[in-house]
């Protein structure tokens, strides 16, 4: 399909993270944009102020008539959207070209110079750390992310389309629909067991993966992952390694180790060594593109991160309240080790609503596990999103696990009160549901107080 051939884009599940990144990008290439979502969100709304058209009932009059030329409109769904969508069930008994996100994505990217930034975690931020770091360079680039941007305020990142910077995903093995000139894997931690079934077959999509790179492409990884490539880590013989880490005024400052010279007293202002990880990986790619290092060096201190990546949200002698996406164990004992870093003699009280039945139950003693670290507990009910409830698993099953003597499972309604109620002087609140709804009460609750 060629898409300059398109003039149509209809977007199913529209105010997905991963989809509105793809209707701006086509309103911003002058296409006709029009989309459905399930719900009213920030996200719909700031598209709908960029002139596009949203609707949120799900109902075959809602859409235009002009999109109803098979021949001139592509329609992009997300797999999260139901089989039984009537609006998508219509494209597809009506000969329109009906494509994924990500293979959509791959069609833009295909005639680029792609970066590709795969793994089960850290994604997000590297790719945005990336897409910063090339913009800074004065690359023409096109970056997709899977957050909003703190730098640019958006989950996209345009100054031109000789260059794509993505998120390769690997939920439903999206990734392999993509064909990159540089691509990194930055862990292989068993997850999506939902559609995997086990986690030895994820990690076979991963090798999968490292096999889409275009002829003479290059593969970083994590150092220890079972895959050969340019290595990289922390205070290691890796390819990429950063040494000499100190902490000066809240702010990292290190030395990179690349193949050929040192870099010396970068600096970087997320904590935790997860994002120094991600910063490492981010700027070893920019490197082998061509960047010149002193631009790298100035760009990487100006990175400000991802909304709901660690976000500070009150950050006062008395009080200190994060919000964090982490919804896997081992993101929740990367932000704890963040969090213990830079606060070690604070008292943290952790609010986490679980994501998924299914991802509950595929590791509900890891999640009790790195949840246990905490001071405190406020355990929220499972968030469901696309799926239905699964006999036994629940968060009072998941409670039960926890070795915390300050533990507790609380409703939204209830949720200021138990705040209240506690004595910490460090606030997070983790998990990929609709906690990041409540933020804003909270951080109006306690903004004063602090």
């Amino acid at each position: 399909m060629n898409l300059k051939d398109i003039h149509n884009i209809y977007f199913i599940g529209i105010g997905g993270i991963g989809m509105s990144a793809l209707a701006r990008y086509f309103k911003a290439n002058k296409k006709h944009v029009v989309g459905y979502d399930k719900t009213q969100t920030q996200i719909t709304n700031t598209l709908i102020s960029l002139g596009i058209k949203i609707h949120f009932e799900d109902a075959i009059e809602n859409i235009p008539i002009e999109f109803l030329k098979p021949e001139n409109t592509l329609v992009v769904y997300t797999p999260a959207v139901p089989k039984a969508h009537k609006e998508l069930t219509y494209f597809r008994n009506n000969g329109f070209n009906v494509l994924k996100r990500s293979s959509v994505l791959g069609l833009i990217t295909e005639s680029t110079f792609c970066l590709a930034i795969a793994g089960t975690h850290g994604k997000t931020t590297t790719t945005s750390i990336l897409g910063h770091l090339m913009y800074e360079c004065n690359v023409e680039l096109t970056a997709f992310l899977g957050g909003i941007s703190e730098n640019y305020d958006s989950n996209l990142i345009l100054k031109g389309t000789k260059v794509s910077v993505v998120e390769a995903d690997e939920f439903d093995r999206s990734f392999l629909t993509l064909s990159p000139n540089m691509a990194c894997i930055t862990s292989m931690d068993a997850d999506h067991l939902d559609v995997y079934g086990e986690a030895e077959t994820l990690k076979e999509s991963f090798v999968a993966f490292s096999k889409c790179l275009k002829p003479n492409g290059k593969l970083f990884i994590k150092n220890g992952l079972p895959l050969e490539g340019i290595t990289y880590g922390i205070e290691d013989d890796s390819d990429y390694s950063i040494h000499n880490i100190k902490i000066e005024n809240g702010t990292y400052v290190f030395n990179v180790k690349t193949p050929k010279t040192v870099l010396e007293n970068l600096h970087f202002n997320l904590l935790g060594r997860h994002n120094l990880s991600n910063a490492l990986i981010a700027l070893a790619m920019a490197v082998e593109y061509g960047c010149p290092h002193w631009q790298l060096a100035k760009a990487l201190a100006s990175y400000r991160g991802v909304k709901r990546r660690f976000t500070y949200h009150i950050k006062t002698e008395n009080l200190v309240f994060i919000d964090d996406y982490a919804h896997h164990p081992e993101e929740i004992k990367a932000v704890h080790q963040a969090v213990r870093e830079m606060y070690p003699n604070k008292k943290v009280l952790a609010i986490f609503q679980p994501h998924l039945y299914s991802r509950t139950r595929d590791f509900v003693d890891e999640f009790a596990i790195s949840l246990s670290q905490f001071d405190e507990l406020l355990l929220l009910d499972i968030y469901p999103a696309r799926e239905l409830p699964i006999e036994g698993v629940t968060s009072s099953w998941l409670l039960e696990k926890v070795k915390n003597d300050k533990k507790r499972l609380v409703s939204k309604q209830d949720l200021l009160a138990e705040i209240h109620a506690s004595s910490a002087q460090v606030i997070l609140t983790i998990g990929a549901g609709d906690i990041g709804e409540e933020v804003k009460h909270i951080k109006k609750e306690f903004s004063i107080a602090s």
